[in-house]
């Protein structure tokens, strides 16, 4: 089954090989031009491309004239741009070379600035987070603490042990939390007014020396 198959694909690349296009259409006279008012005619044999095709095969015979083939002024700045992109000059090959090179040469000492001031930071950064975890744990402990103790003053209320989730503790944490605001409150207001006595006691025990006039007289 497969050397049938072989052969058969051999003789299509063959007969491929073989194949030759048929050459353009002449006209009885000379060489073959496309007819624009024919609508037959191929578009791409209308543009200029087809025209340069022409002049290069059968030279001044193909009825081209050459001066039409030039780019005109805009299409002769828009090739000298495209030359310039994408073939430039040495110059300008080595000035963009050397623009790149500053640049990654710009971004490594930025880099490494930026990694010799976080490594300056580090030993800062790590006693803050420390710092930071001791104070975490120690509110933890703290809000179990409270939470241990508001159970049992609520079991010691009700009679019973109570979910921390339950109305009943929550509105016991709440009668708690009011209780407490009412005593900071308190203890507040008492420093204040500790404060008080003590500056007016203050001011009792050193009075004010009385200013002597510039007119008096001094004693003879």
């Amino acid at each position: 089954m497969a050397a049938p198959m072989r052969r058969a694909w051999q003789g299509l690349l063959r007969a491929a090989r073989a194949y030759h296009a048929p050459p353009p259409r002449r006209k009885p006279g000379g060489v073959y031009r496309p007819d624009p008012d024919d609508p037959l005619t191929p578009v791409w044999q209308l543009q200029p491309a087809y025209e340069a095709k022409l002049y290069g095969r059968h030279g001044s015979a193909s009825g081209v004239d050459p001066a039409r083939l030039w780019p005109g002024p805009e299409k002769l700045q828009e090739l000298e741009a495209e030359e310039r992109e994408w073939f430039p000059g040495l110059r300008e090959m080595e000035a963009a070379l050397d623009k790149k090179e500053q640049e990654e040469e710009r971004q490594r000492v930025e880099r490494e600035k930026l990694i010799a001031a976080n490594m300056a930071k580090m030993p800062q950064m790590i006693e803050d987070w420390r710092r930071e975890k001791a104070a975490r744990k120690e509110k933890e402990r703290e809000a179990k603490a409270r939470r241990a103790q508001l159970l049992a003053e609520a079991q010691e209320r009700f009679g019973h042990k109570v979910d921390h989730r339950s109305a009943k503790f929550q509105e016991l944490v709440q009668e708690m939390e009011k209780k407490q605001r009412k005593e900071l409150k308190l203890k507040k207001k008492q420093l204040k007014e500790e404060a008080k006595q003590k500056a007016a006691a203050a001011a009792a025990a050193d009075p004010e020396p009385v200013p002597v006039s510039a007119g008096a007289a001094e004693p003879a």
